[in-house]
């Protein structure tokens, strides 16, 4: 495949899951799957499969980052492996919150509508937002991501579509990206 062909590179390091994509024109894969705490031990190894698999060469032309929220050392990884790649092959990294690669849902369905995630931040507290979603990606924020009480994000919830601690969709995460996704960004964590 020539080098100018458009590929773009997923990773989110934020839960316990590394989730992980690629597309470029005519083709896409992605690779989710629960390593704990060990992503700085599987982050470099599953991304180049990940290539290998899809018959690319090692190389994006822009890469998707999930900012978090997320484990201190967890988010870390990930963006440090993401800015390491970008600047190694002179590309941007976009950062998308983590919570819009749960999105898709546990079992990859993908709901059309307002869609409410969260991740358990201990405590009675959840992390999540409330977005709405058309062909798999966030089109809009209806309630940004934000810390809140488990029963106010529940008020908030109510009647909707809600994915609770399900792993980050990697394809979710890229499409979220490249729709709205920030050069500018910071890291949160949980």
């Amino acid at each position: 495949m020539p080098d100018d062909v458009p590929v773009t590179l997923a990773l989110d390091t934020a839960t316990p899951f590394l989730t992980l994509a690629v597309t470029w024109p005519g083709g896409e894969r992605r690779f989710s799957e629960e390593v704990g705490r060990a992503h700085a031990e599987r982050l470099a190894d599953g991304a180049r499969s990940l290539f290998g698999e899809a018959g690319l060469p090692f190389r994006a032309s822009q890469i998707v980052i999930g900012t978090g929220p997320g484990s201190y050392t967890g988010v870390r990884v990930g963006a440090s492996y993401a800015l390491g790649l970008g600047r190694a092959w002179t590309v941007p990294v976009l950062g998308v919150s983590t919570l819009e690669g749960l999105v898709r849902g546990p079992s990859g369905e993908t709901p059309e509508g307002w869609v409410a995630v969260s991740l358990d931040a201990r405590r009675g507290q959840v992390y999540g937002a409330v977005y709405e979603v058309r062909g798999g990606a966030v089109v809009e924020v209806i309630h940004a991501p934000a810390k809140r009480p488990l029963e106010e994000f529940g008020a908030l919830a109510a009647g909707l579509s809600h994915h609770r601690d399900t792993p980050p969709d990697g394809l979710a995460l890229l499409r979220a990206g490249l729709a709205h996704g920030q050069a500018a960004w910071s890291l949160a964590y949980l």
